[in-house]
């Protein structure tokens, strides 16, 4: 309600005082929930009056970066505030998840979840420390990017048979990297792992910043990653492709297969972005922010140059998102189950 209408609910009031007492109570509860009604509504009105913070679970450099800051400074623009990215990373996603969900929900914050990993990490750890389904709010669905399997230069495998010749030859002697436990790099990599009957070293980062260099400098010889994270490596030759989790080739790498190409059926991924806000942030709010994010999804110029960083953005709105949300759990707890992996 605006404040010229609580003025003349003011001025109607002193001017009726002759009113009998049943009209003059009725009168008072209708100007008191008016008041009320106001002074709840009042804090959407004029948002954003400060920067907001994007809270990410991975550090700067990976995809979840990537993908975020591409989102982050048009969707400030739009708002008329800057939107601060906030790199919490580690615990498969876990620690920037809580942090998240224990701010406040006044729409100063909210949470760019790398939604597929973090699907993984609600059902691989015991006692996680915030759950997407329960202490947020969707706002959108963001988009995806493509995992691929990617090896040392001096890992002598060109392709997927090759590449699992290699790991049997090597009965368990060798070194893996991973995103972290918890993350999709990590699962991709025991699913494969035991879908070829083979073991190995699993060493866990805290994000693909800092796995790289070690995948690069021969610390490790394998590693399921982000074509965004690591598309300038294998474009300078310093990782060699092997294979793309997806159902089809990127455009980026159009001589990279799919694993189904190279032989293993069953073995894409579709590794989803979504952003959330804390539970109780003000549905008007969250309404803004689909709005924008809308705008910035369907703009034509900000879709090819995220497609040249290797990401597919794709909108869906907040409803869409919960239902997205809700499946991917349960898909990703079943595959779970099903593999029994546990966290290192």
């Amino acid at each position: 309600m605006k404040n010229n209408s609580v003025t003349q609910y003011f001025n109607l009031f002193s001017t009726k005082a002759s009113m009998n007492p049943i009209h003059r109570t009725l009168f008072g509860a209708a100007l008191s929930f008016g008041l009320m009604h106001a002074s709840m509504a009042a804090p959407d009105t004029d948002w954003p009056k400060k920067p907001i913070q994007m809270v990410l679970s991975f550090p700067a450099g990976g995809s979840t970066d990537v993908f975020a800051r591409s989102i982050a400074a048009p969707l400030g623009e739009a708002l008329g505030q800057a939107v601060v990215i906030e790199n919490k990373p580690g615990a498969g996603g876990m620690i920037g998840l809580g942090a998240a969900a224990k701010a406040n929900p006044d729409g100063y914050t909210i949470h760019f979840s790398a939604l597929t990993n973090q699907a993984i990490s609600q059902a691989l750890f015991k006692n996680p420390p915030a759950d997407l389904q329960k202490d947020f709010a969707s706002v959108a669905l963001v988009g995806s990017v493509p995992h691929i399997v990617e090896v040392n230069p001096s890992v002598p495998a060109k392709n997927l048979p090759e590449l699992i010749a290699f790991i049997k030859s090597k009965n368990g002697n060798f070194n893996y990297a991973s995103q972290g436990n918890g993350t999709l790099s990590h699962l991709e990599s025991q699913l494969f792992m035991q879908r070829i009957g083979a073991t190995g070293v699993h060493v866990p980062y805290k994000g693909s910043s800092f796995a790289l260099p070690d995948l690069i400098a021969g610390n490790t010889l394998m590693m399921f990653d982000s074509v965004t994270a690591s598309l300038p490596h294998i474009q300078s030759g310093k990782l060699r492709p092997i294979a793309i989790a997806s159902t089809e080739r990127s455009p980026l790498m159009p001589n990279v297969p799919t694993f189904e190409q190279d032989g293993m059926k069953k073995f894409d991924v579709e590794n989803l972005f979504a952003i959330y806000a804390p539970k109780g942030t003000s549905p008007a709010i969250i309404a803004r922010l689909e709005k924008e994010i809308r705008k910035i999804l369907t703009n034509p110029d900000f879709k090819n140059k995220l497609a040249n960083q290797g990401i597919h953005p794709e909108f869906a709105n907040s409803e869409k998102l919960t239902d997205i949300t809700s499946a991917e759990h349960a898909k990703w707890l079943k595959i779970v189950k099903a593999s029994n992996i546990k966290i290192d």
